[in-house]
């Protein structure tokens, strides 16, 4: 029985001196997925980490390059720095420190708590290279001219950032301006490079992908059903949506003034001249000509807005009332009016005709081309235009008093009458000849309106 009781504490021992793991006795296959199991290897490589000595190192040169400074990309230059490891940091001096810290000496401090190392072979083309990334996303590149050196570092360092990292309780790491975890014992064997095999096996990894991606498959299942509820809402109401004859028939949809194609509106109105059209002339006329600036001084935008909208509403308009007292509200709502037509007054298909007719340069052989494309017009474009230009001879008549010339009323009404359906060529080019053809019309009206004949 002694001989017994003997081998058992030998067994014992033997068992309780393999609790202690060396970095050469860690498990290279991989450990049970079970839970139970994990939970127990966990502390045991705990326990077994916590009697590694932290290996003593005096300060040395080492080749120094900040990459990054809290995630902000650096330019990558090597500098000789005193390097000296403590308990938690690494302190980087420019110049030897023998004993203690001068004032102003340190020149940076690496924190390595919850630091990441690993050797980046692939980050410059020296040798020796190993790389810090702290938990703030600053990153180091430490380089030693012999491997045993810069092995030794790594390795002390690599000690100091288990040590600091687990009594610091440990988180979550992320590589500077990226998402991706980072494995805080990628300096460990097996953990050089982390595959994407392995980062699904990592418990860390595995948790946040669960917490996360639930909540994401919960807000796109809202989502969807939101986006359903309101597809079948719309098109319940398309299905049950009025006509527009039926609407405009209730009065709920009134057909515009203001925008409306110029033979669809003397169409509907039974009429070649738009109402609004004459009733701005007459009002201009009534009101007086002599107005300085008339056509040419803009009148207040919202009042012109208001008018618009009691035309476009088919509301009485009185232009006698005292709202519309400024002449200059009647001229720029007349002038919005033939703005806003789909196709001007002068119709597309005509323009470059018009153009080539003002190029020519015998006087009457351009009134005679000129006055045969007018008449080629539709009924409401020719006699609306007829109207409009024997208007602006009776303010051409009142120059003296409201200082308009025939030049000046071509350049209102240039690009107010005729613009090309295309803006394919210049428009500055294309501004002359609009200009031209209504100085020009306006100047022989009476030959080619036949004006005296009314």
């Amino acid at each position: 029985m002694r001989i017994k009781s003997s081998q058992s504490s030998g067994d014992r021992l033997s068992q309780s001196k393999s609790m202690v793991l060396q970095d050469s006795d860690l498990p290279q296959k991989p450990l049970s997925r079970h839970r139970r199991n994990q939970s127990q290897h966990g502390v045991v490589l705990s326990v077994a980490t916590a009697f590694e000595p932290l290996v003593d190192l005096k300060g040395e040169h080492l080749n120094v390059a900040k990459i990054s400074d809290n995630g902000k990309k650096q330019r990558k230059n090597w500098t000789s720095m005193w390097t000296v490891l403590t308990t938690d940091e690494l302190l980087l001096y420019k110049d030897k420190q023998e004993t203690g810290v001068k004032p102003g000496g340190k020149t940076d401090v690496v924190q390595l708590c919850g630091a990441v190392i690993e050797w980046a072979a692939e980050k410059s083309s020296k040798k020796n290279v190993f790389q810090i990334t702290t938990n703030t996303g600053s990153e180091y590149l430490i380089q030693a001219d012999s491997f045993p050196t810069a092995s030794k570092w790594h390795e002390a360092i690599r000690k100091t950032v288990d040590s600091s990292t687990r009594e610091g309780r440990g988180f979550a790491l992320r590589r500077s301006n990226s998402s991706e975890l980072l494995s805080r014992h990628s300096s460990l064997p097996g953990h050089g490079s982390v595959s994407p095999n392995m980062k699904q096996r990592n418990p860390v990894h595995r948790r946040s992908i669960n917490v996360f991606g639930g909540s994401k498959l919960k807000h796109s299942a809202s989502d969807s059903a939101d986006k359903n509820g309101v597809k079948n809402r719309l098109k319940k109401f398309i299905i049950r949506r009025p006509s527009m004859k039926t609407l405009q028939e209730k009065g709920l949809i009134k057909d515009r003034v203001f925008g409306c194609h110029l033979l669809t509106l003397c169409d509907r109105e039974g009429t070649t001249i738009p109402k609004f059209v004459r009733t701005c002339l007459e009002a201009v006329e009534k009101r007086g000509l002599d107005a300085d600036g008339i056509y040419r001084v803009s009148g207040n935008l919202a009042t012109i807005q208001k008018l618009r909208f009691i035309v476009d509403q088919e509301e009485e308009l009185d232009l006698d009332h005292n709202q519309w007292e400024d002449v200059h509200v009647i001229t720029g709502a007349l002038k919005m009016f033939f703005r806003e037509l789909p196709e001007p007054l002068f119709p597309f298909r005509f323009f470059q005709q018009f153009v080539e007719a003002v190029k020519i340069k015998e006087t009457k052989q351009k009134t005679q081309a000129v006055k045969k494309l007018i008449h080629q017009l539709p009924k409401p474009n020719h006699d609306t235009m007829k109207l409009l230009f024997s208007h602006l001879q009776k303010v051409l008549a009142f120059s003296r008093k409201n200082l308009m010339s025939t030049q000046g009323i071509g350049i209102v009404f240039g690009p107010t009458l005729m613009w090309p359906e295309l803006d394919a060529g210049n428009m500055a080019v294309n501004m002359v000849y609009q200009n031209q053809i209504v100085e020009f019309i306006l100047i022989e009206s009476r030959e080619i309106f036949d004006l005296g004949r009314m």
